[in-house]
């Protein structure tokens, strides 16, 4: 059954101390098609890093509402995609995913595909019919232009920064939004000092570089929280952000696991420090936004 916007805005609330539960009886349970409701649900992925990572809170932030027309970029394994599918589906909305490249990927890249596939192709029942698209260096559109009511961008700036795209890709979630939509984005957050890494090797961006980079795409800033601050993140790791939870990389990357590094004081720290942020398409910037996903510039 189809919820409108003011009962699942207030099944949020009433489904707050629910969250946390490992057991909850069915008094206790969030109503069905709230977003506490799809937060809660036993179809989650790793939901023990809800301390970490507040997708309540978070996604409430963003502006997220039941039917919405969502883009996630880069959704990985589906974190947040086995909260969104489900939430919007049960409410008129509509969820897009726009992941790596199938015919241009590495091994990994198309496993996590896979995986994500496997998950999320076979439950319309929960999880709905999810458009897909992909992350292409030769920027084709990641949804139509003026489709989209929020585009989320979770922990993947530093991503597309090894890809040499962020500036694309920032250029095509603008074309994406409707005026007016919003562009939520969470990432590790790097020391305001000092140069950024123009690749982001370590995984930490600066806010500051990742306002520029969204300003520049012509988004207008909104608002910043720190909701997914972590003051115990020092930053200066040996594997950069992985070697924190939930990854505890204890070797460089390519290199065999090393059973005598000491993951304890990592794990003690948590996940990392990060930005929340959330932008805005200016209302009004139709046409010249819907051109700028085309923009052949690297």
């Amino acid at each position: 059954m189809l919820l409108n916007r003011r009962s699942a805005v207030l099944g949020m609330g009433l489904g707050l101390a629910a969250c946390g539960r490992s057991e909850q009886n069915a008094a206790d349970a969030p109503p069905e098609g709230s977003l506490a409701w799809a937060i809660a649900g036993d179809w989650r992925i790793d939901p023990e890093r809800d301390e970490w990572r507040h997708p309540l809170q978070t996604l409430l932030f963003w502006g997220l509402q039941g039917d919405m027309n969502v883009l996630e970029i880069y959704p990985g394994l589906g974190w947040y995609t086995a909260i969104l599918a489900p939430y919007l589906h049960a409410n008129g909305g509509h969820l897009t995913e726009a992941s790596f490249d199938p015919r241009a990927g590495s091994v990994a890249q198309r496993e996590t595909l896979a995986a994500w596939e496997s998950r999320f192709t076979h439950d319309g029942d929960l999880y709905g019919e999810i458009a897909r698209t992909a992350v292409t260096s030769s920027g084709a559109a990641l949804a139509p232009p003026n489709s989209i009511d929020l585009a989320i961008l979770a922990n993947n700036v530093h991503t597309l920064m090894a890809a040499g795209i962020a500036e694309r890709v920032f250029r095509g979630v603008l074309a994406a939004l409707k005026p007016g939509g919003a562009f939520g984005i969470e990432q590790h957050r790097a020391s305001s000092t000092g140069l950024q890494d123009p690749l982001a090797g370590a995984g930490y961006v600066q806010e500051a570089y990742v306002r520029a980079l969204a300003q520049e795409a012509g988004f207008e800033f909104v608002a910043a929280s720190d909701l997914n601050a972590n003051a115990r993140d020092g930053r200066d790791h040996p594997f950069g952000v992985w070697t924190l939870p939930p990854t505890l990389r204890t070797s460089p990357l390519g290199q065999p696991d090393d059973p005598g590094f000491d993951t304890a004081p990592y794990e003690a720290i948590g996940e990392s420090d990060r930005m929340t942020l959330k932008f805005r398409k200016p209302s009004g910037n139709t046409a010249a936004s819907a051109q700028s996903g085309d923009d052949p510039r690297p």
